[in-house]
């Protein structure tokens, strides 16, 4: 059991696939096994789930810097980018990074049948390529090497030019500080940094932009007052983001309750200092330059075996292993690596 930043946490040394999963504190555990323990005597009844519901909206909306009456549930992050690639117009031009994780890309180019094209260009040239297009989406870190956009010059010329932006921060939000209000949708999946089980998701809908999604999922859950639209029509959706609204998937969101705004209590700064600190040590001391990253790509001979060895998690990416540093990772776990690789 490690204790870090007020939390324990049941992770074992050497655990550094928090990029593929994340280890959640004790007691955002405790809350899921008090779910299913509730569940296994049939304790709640579905309405009781409306306020774990809510505090994570509330939680994602203070971890990513929107308003928390712009966030809509989801059950992943593809499922509710889909809820925006539905919405371009024919023959689209969306606007993607080179070796984008392809829950970003994939929902855009399903619809090259009417025409939609995504173009991928390196991610350093991102800001400078966004005029003529329609459409900017792209992951805040990057998932096969940790490698950031710049916000700043993204913002920038997306504001110049008039093209809307899509943000992914499932491999950011829990560890980097974020203050996304300008962005047009901001989307994140559970059960990476931000510790929850896989099967929640959120997508953050900027007013500007609320009639040009299309709610692929419509369902009783989205409604106004999602109880009294349970049967029969005629379609009666929220008004605002909620629209969107996935019918949630109670135990992810049970645990999403307490992760959530247990992260949102931290010091932003210092887990920020923290998480990048030991990756930037590990980058130090395999002759390389500091990134600002939490994530680390490692292009080492015969690392993936060397790692294991030595007792530590870690996952190929794009063919390079790739670790990541989060609030339960010491310098014992960059020993470790270099240890391994020495």
């Amino acid at each position: 059991m490690r204790h870090a930043f007020a939390a324990d946490f049941d992770v074992p040394p050497g655990y550094l696939n928090t990029p593929s999963i994340g280890i959640p504190p004790a007691h955002v555990a405790d809350a899921v096994a008090e779910t299913v323990a509730r569940w296994r005597t049939g304790a709640d009844a579905p309405p009781d789930f409306d306020a774990a519901v809510h505090t994570s909206r509330e939680g994602f909306a203070t971890l990513t810097g929107v308003p928390a009456d712009r966030v809509a549930i989801g059950g992943s992050v593809s499922q509710a980018i889909s809820v925006v690639a539905a919405g371009l117009p024919d023959g689209a031009r969306v606007l993607v990074a080179e070796q984008e994780f392809t829950s970003v890309t994939f929902p855009f180019a399903a619809h090259g049948h009417r025409g939609v094209t995504v173009r991928e260009v390196p991610l350093a040239d991102l800001p400078s390529t966004v005029d003529g297009h329609d459409l900017v989406a792209v992951s805040v870190a990057q998932s096969a090497d940790g490698a950031l956009v710049d916000l700043a010059a993204l913002r920038d010329a997306a504001e110049s030019a008039g093209v809307p932006v899509l943000l992914d921060v499932t491999q950011a939000a829990g560890w980097l500080p974020l203050e996304l209000e300008w962005a047009d949708w901001v989307v994140g999946g559970s059960y990476k940094w931000l510790l929850a089980p896989r099967g929640a998701a959120w997508l953050a809908v900027h007013p500007r932009v609320l009639e040009r999604g299309v709610p692929v999922a419509a369902n009783w859950y989205a409604g106004e007052d999602p109880w009294q639209a349970v049967y029969g029509l005629p379609l009666r959706l929220a008004e605002g983001p909620r629209r969107y609204d996935l019918s949630p998937a109670w135990l992810s969101f049970a645990g999403a309750a307490v992760s959530l705004p247990y992260l949102a209590s931290l010091d932003r700064k210092a887990v920020h200092a923290h998480c990048t600190g030991l990756a930037d040590s590990l980058r130090s001391g395999l002759g390389l330059p500091p990134a600002g990253s939490a994530i680390v790509a490692l292009a080492v001979e015969n690392a993936g075996p060397r790692l294991a060895q030595a007792g530590v998690r870690a996952s190929l990416r794009a063919g390079k292993i790739r670790v990541g540093f989060h609030l339960y990772n010491t310098a014992g776990d960059v020993e470790r690596v270099l240890h391994a690789l020495a």
